[in-house]
């Protein structure tokens, strides 16, 4: 036997190890694709809740109207507009006066709510139609997450809303403190008071024309 001839006979032992790697390339191709399949199912319902201008749910009103009947000094019921968590406080005594606090307002990055984050109706110090009752959509102005809300205590006769996610802070009008990472105050939504015990989320009866979509961010 020639070396030409010896070298068309195949070597089983290379076969099986050229085999087994081209087995365990398959693999770990498969196992990366499904990886990246497994971590964009779960960003994508993520990068969703932050797009704040999405559509309206189908069939979901634009006009949503809210008893306040039940609502007492001090506490907030959170309602779903335009599939956006909206708060909806009565706001204290208390926590009025502290809203124009001039130690407070130090410590706010927009205390004027001069940046386009509200109706006209409701660019004042309380950023509301009704100075005691406060509405605005849930949603933190730096990622996107819900704040929960600290009730006024008689340690803390404020209240306030503190962000999960990376420790941004609202004072109890919305407005965000400075040395956190929100940017903006939380967004306010068009609103007109029906009565004292009934409020309209989705209308601005002196703000006709504000489009929630235009503001800063949310």
């Amino acid at each position: 036997m020639t070396q030409d001839d010896a070298s068309l006979i195949s070597d089983p032992t290379s076969s099986r190890q050229e085999e087994g790697s081209r087995r365990r390339d398959v693999l770990a191709t498969v196992t990366v694709a499904m990886g990246c399949a497994g971590a964009c199912a779960v960003a994508y319902p993520f990068l969703d809740s932050l797009n704040g201008t999405r559509a309206n749910h189908v069939g979901e009103s634009d006009i949503l109207d809210v008893d306040l009947s039940t609502l007492k000094a001090g506490q907030q019921i959170v309602v779903t507009w335009r599939g956006w968590p909206v708060f909806v406080q009565r706001r204290t005594p208390e926590m009025l006066k502290t809203l124009q606090d001039p130690a407070i307002l130090q410590k706010l990055r927009d205390p004027e709510s001069c940046i386009f984050q509200q109706p006209k109706d409701a660019t004042n110090w309380h950023r509301s139609v009704s100075p005691d009752i406060g509405v605005m959509i849930g949603i933190c102005t730096h990622l996107g997450c819900v704040p929960t809300f600290d009730a006024p205590t008689q340690a803390e006769p404020a209240g306030k809303y503190l962000c999960p996610c990376h420790g941004s802070q609202f004072d109890s009008a919305g407005r965000a403190y400075r040395n956190a990472p929100a940017p903006y105050n939380l967004p306010v939504p068009p609103v007109t008071m029906i009565s004292d015990t009934h409020l309209r989320i989705g209308e601005s009866k002196n703000d006709p024309d504000f489009d929630i979509a235009n503001i800063q961010q949310i």
